[in-house]
């Protein structure tokens, strides 16, 4: 984990959050692929847990584009063909994500051979996408944003992304950035966290996160 440097952006974070994006992005095509023919009350699970993805992306992809790309073009001067990059990657993403709800709907309704092989290639487009982005996120950007943007304006994205989240999500989010965490990691986030939260993801949130996992993939997450 690299370390904190004091008045820099610590975007590592970006990293850790990316890695859920990652995760599930991969994870969702198999689970689809994975429902038996006909077995809509599978296909409901999966379906809603897709749209919820669908849901967080987007709204993480609309904060970067109010808070960073606009704070880049202004001060990163010859670097401007990475945030065009990242603007024109955000419309292939959301072109997917577009399409998304009104498969999703057909095929929670059916759970047809068809309707699944349309779904899981939707979601494997979406996934290619995503990861390219990702990767040219991390290397691209990022170093502007450290380099650019100050630690109040950083910490802003973050703190508007928490906000958004609906308090019945926020302890499914924390595990989902906890799963793929290092040790380290994970002691850094909890750390930013009031005593109550960390008391209320140990002893509630944990075993909660875990029995989701298992729900939507007959595996647990995060110890």
């Amino acid at each position: 984990m690299p370390a904190v440097v004091p008045d820099r952006p610590y975007t590592h974070e970006m990293v850790i959050v990316h890695r859920v994006f990652r995760r599930e992005a991969a994870l969702l095509p198999r689970l689809v692929r994975a429902v038996p023919v006909g077995d809509t009350v599978r296909a409901r699970v999966v379906a809603e847990y897709a749209q919820e993805y669908a849901d967080g992306l987007r709204h993480h992809h609309h904060l970067e584009d109010e808070l960073i790309w606009p704070l880049l073009r202004t001060r990163a001067g010859a670097r401007q063909e990475s945030v065009d990059r990242m603007t024109g990657q955000h419309e292939v993403i959301d072109a997917t994500l577009a399409r998304l709800p009104g498969m999703l709907g057909r095929w929670r309704a059916d759970a047809a051979p068809a309707t699944t092989r349309a779904l899981a290639d939707l979601l494997d487009e979406h996934r290619d996408a995503l990861t390219e982005h990702l990767d040219d996120e991390e290397r691209l950007v990022l170093p502007l944003v450290a380099d650019h943007l100050t630690v109040a304006e950083w910490d802003l994205v973050g703190r508007r992304g928490l906000e958004a989240l609906p308090r019945n999500k926020v302890l499914p989010a924390l595990g989902a950035i906890l799963e793929d965490a290092t040790a380290e990691e994970r002691a850094w986030f909890l750390g930013r966290a009031p005593l109550a939260g960390r008391l209320l993801w140990r002893f509630v949130g944990r075993r909660r996160y875990a029995a989701r996992c298992r729900t939507l993939r007959g595996a647990p997450g995060t110890d």
